[in-house]
């Protein structure tokens, strides 16, 4: 039986760039054995992550996220519920791409990033993040400092990048303001003023590799940052910093790494809103929790740092299988 594939395209993601490139795209998956078939997104609520659950409980053995990091996140979004989860590949079409820039998956040539799939190397097991009834793959944020990501058009981020978020960012520090927030996080308790928190996946985020640079992909645990200083001149001495990444050894910053977290405005009339993979994912309070290595991914693995990358524990219940799959062979003989 043929393995089969179903890619889950964004038409309109960046500038367009999976219409010239399907075709190339659809052979390469054909060439590394799977029965290919393409869906493109419909601008209907949650068309992807409804083709995502779909194509999963139908059995798809591979299911191919073409776009940018909005239509990744609902595909994920669409699986990682389910009891029995397709491996999962990524074409980068969007703009900062945030997820494949972690992964090494080519982000400027969607041909390229379809090739990963015929080095059988490619791909291992990575963490999740559970936010609520939602998840997410690279990062939860809240406070002020992050509503600039629901500012910032689409048209924006396509012709600039990630340094529409700077020119956003840049207009919005007058009115950043502190949160009294209470965030409680394995065992340990913050109970204060915040300007901003993170809870990051991966090392990128907003097309930076500093902000996290010790973030693991599967270790289980969230890379925790809880930003306390809102002064105008303190967050831009902070942001400069962390492009060099030595913001984490600031007192006005707090590090750790968790696996579960709660997000609480100590004031219910403090709205605090969740950006989830840079989409708003709705308002704490919120319990916050990582789920180790919980989805296979296609990645270029040989370009990940060693200490990226935890050691894979063993999939027992694969292994039961297999195990019952050959006594069963043997019997058959």
């Amino acid at each position: 039986m043929h393995k089969r594939a179903r890619i889950i395209y964004n038409p309109v993601a960046g500038r367009e760039a999976m219409h010239d490139d399907l075709a190339d795209i659809l052979a390469i998956y054909e060439q590394a054995g799977y029965e290919t078939s393409a869906f493109a997104t419909t601008p209907e609520p949650d068309s992807a992550k409804n083709e995502a659950t779909r194509a999963a409980q139908d059995d798809f053995d591979l299911i191919v996220a073409a776009g940018g990091d909005g239509t990744l996140n609902e595909v994920i979004n669409g699986i990682a519920g389910l009891p029995k989860r397709p491996r999962l590949a990524i074409i980068p079409a969007g703009t900062t791409n945030d997820y494949a820039r972690a992964l090494h998956v080519p982000r400027e040539d969607p041909v390229a990033a379809a090739k990963l799939i015929l080095n059988p190397a490619n791909h291992f097991q990575i963490d999740l993040g559970k936010a609520g009834e939602n998840y997410f793959m690279n990062i939860a944020a809240g406070g002020t400092l992050t509503e600039l990501t629901y500012d910032v058009s689409s048209q924006m981020k396509s012709l600039f990048g990630y340094m529409a978020y700077f020119a956003k960012g840049a207009e919005m520090l007058p009115q950043v303001k502190p949160v009294h927030m209470n965030i409680k996080y394995d065992g340990h308790e913050f109970d204060g003023m915040a300007s901003t928190v993170f809870l990051a996946l991966t090392n990128s985020v907003g097309g930076f590799e500093q902000i996290v640079p010790d973030a693991s992909l599967n270790d289980g645990l969230f890379s925790l940052i809880i930003v306390k200083d809102s002064n105008m001149v303190g967050l831009m001495q902070l942001m400069a910093k962390a492009l060099k990444g030595t913001h984490l050894d600031d007192p006005r910053v707090i590090y750790a790494k968790a696996a579960d977290v709660d997000i609480t405005p100590v004031d219910p009339n403090d709205r605090l809103m969740i950006n989830l993979d840079g989409e708003y994912g709705g308002d704490a309070p919120m319990h916050f929790q990582a789920l180790k290595q919980h989805l296979d991914i296609v990645a270029d693995v040989a370009a990940i740092p060693d200490n990226a990358i935890a050691s894979i524990e063993p999939d027992m219940k694969a292994a039961e299988d297999s195990f019952l799959r050959g006594v069963n062979e043997i019997g058959k003989e």
